[in-house]
């Protein structure tokens, strides 16, 4: 059997190699085809990937754990009206929910930020753990972020976004130059990569972060509101200013924790612990987005567990997620994969209607050779097997050509016009798939039909 078809394989090439220039040319619009649909699934992949990234730098992936909400005489006053989260809740989250990658606890400020004779006030001030950097896939583009170091000793240094160095510093760099906070002096220690408007049109570079102890302790102490906490401070400005009242906020100290632990009564007899010390908001980071689900569900049940929710009582904090984000980004990236490879593949069906022509006129100018061999004993699956052989192998030689055209092109692409681009092994695999098939489809019926000539009208035929 092997050697059957090893003749039929060498009676096939010999007959390809009669006309060089014809096979080259039926074989070009497979190499097109494959090369377009290598091509374009790479730069699909390519822009998929890049498009994932982005999304997941706006916070596709990221959950935003709420305070819950108070009410009064059947009154409620939203979401985050009472302070349910302490940074231990986001300590246990990041230790105990296999599903979360990274999380940060964030004490929300809006205050008037003063450099020499320059002030802005930015859009957020975070004060944070370094865990937001991470969650936030957030770089520096000079300098470094603070560390847990910083946090623990409240130190007063932040990082600072694109917006607030065009603000304030113009062309100056902020590296180890010093701002203000309500007369706090912080050192700038870092300046944040540039990521521009979120989904909602929000300048994320209009940012300051900073230690949270250094915000709750030194600067604010009290939760953000819609108003500015400096006009607000400044009106009603005492002989004790919070950055000093060092008894209202107690420093931790090199062997303490960074704030004040429950009591035994408390965690044991109060159905809602008391928290001395608590957070604005709780930001985590699943480990995908197909972790999204099982973080928030992991999330939830341990803080049922912490804030001692039973039965049908109502949860005291709130998760958010982005997944609206993501499944949009998804259909998008999709649909346009699956439209650049639908115009790839017409190109392969192209070349093997192509194919298909050349091989009808091959079959009748090689009549009178179709009839001889039937005339000496070949039967008709043998001329069917022959003519399919040739098919096919001008496919998978086109195939291969059309591979390394196709690998070359997105190379180019990637480097000349700086493209993002992605090998992809499953559309080198497919490509070859494709190549045999269209062999197989297009090469059948000129194969059949020189299979069923009548040998005596085969060799009358000039």
């Amino acid at each position: 059997m092997i050697r059957y078809f090893y003749r039929t394989l060498r009676t096939a090439m010999r007959a390809l190699r009669r006309n060089i220039m014809r096979s080259v040319l039926t074989t070009l619009g497979i190499i097109i085809g494959v090369a377009a649909v290598i091509a374009m699934m790479e730069l699909g992949h390519g822009v998929s990937s890049q498009i994932q990234k982005s999304i997941a730098s706006m916070g596709a992936n990221t959950l935003l754990v709420l305070p819950g909400q108070a009410t009064s005489n059947g009154i409620s006053f939203g979401s985050g009206s009472t302070m349910t989260l302490t940074p231990g809740d986001c300590d246990a989250i990041q230790r105990e929910c296999p599903a979360v990658l990274e999380a940060a606890p964030a004490v929300r400020a809006r205050l008037q930020v003063v450099y020499g004779n320059q002030n802005w006030v930015p859009l957020t001030i975070y004060g944070t753990t370094p865990g937001f950097f991470s969650v936030r896939d957030w770089n520096t583009e000079e300098g470094e972020p603070f560390t847990d170091q910083d946090v623990r000793n409240s130190s007063k240094v932040c990082v600072i976004g694109q917006t607030l160095v065009r603000q304030l510093f113009q062309s100056e760099s902020p590296i180890n130059k010093e701002i203000r906070l309500q007369n706090v002096s912080f050192k700038v220690v870092g300046v944040l990569s540039r990521k521009g408007a979120n989904m909602m049109g929000m300048d994320q570079d209009d940012i300051l972060l900073a230690p949270w102890t250094t915000i709750k302790y030194r600067v604010v102490g009290t939760s953000a509101q819609t108003a500015n906490q400096s006009a607000a401070s400044s009106a009603n400005t005492t002989g004790g200013a919070v950055n000093t009242s060092t008894e209202l906020y107690p420093q931790a100290g090199a062997d303490e924790t960074i704030y004040p632990t429950e009591s035994t009564v408390q965690q044991t007899d109060t159905p809602l612990p008391v928290r001395f010390t608590n957070v604005d908001q709780i930001l985590v980071s699943a480990n995908s987005a197909a972790a999204i689900a099982p973080a928030i569900q992991q999330i939830t049940s341990l803080l049922h567990e912490r804030h001692r929710i039973r039965g049908n009582n109502p949860d005291d904090f709130t998760i958010r997620d982005m997944t609206e984000i993501t499944t949009l980004a998804s259909g998008t990236t999709t649909l346009m994969v699956n439209l650049l490879l639908g115009v790839a593949l017409i190109s392969l069906v192209v070349g093997g209607v192509g194919i298909m022509n050349i091989m009808l006129v091959s079959v009748t100018e090689r009549t009178r050779e179709i009839g001889l061999r039937m005339a000496v004993g070949a039967r008709a699956r043998d001329i069917l097997l022959q003519f399919l052989v040739e098919a096919v192998v001008l496919c998978l030689l086109g195939g291969a050509a059309g591979i390394v055209l196709g690998r070359g092109s997105s190379i180019m692409v990637r480097y000349l016009a700086h493209w993002p681009t992605e090998m992809s092994i499953t559309a080198i695999v497919a490509a070859v798939a494709v190549s045999a098939s269209v062999g197989v489809i297009f090469g059948y019926y000129p194969a059949w039909k020189a299979s069923r000539l009548d040998p005596i009208e085969a060799l009358r035929y000039e």
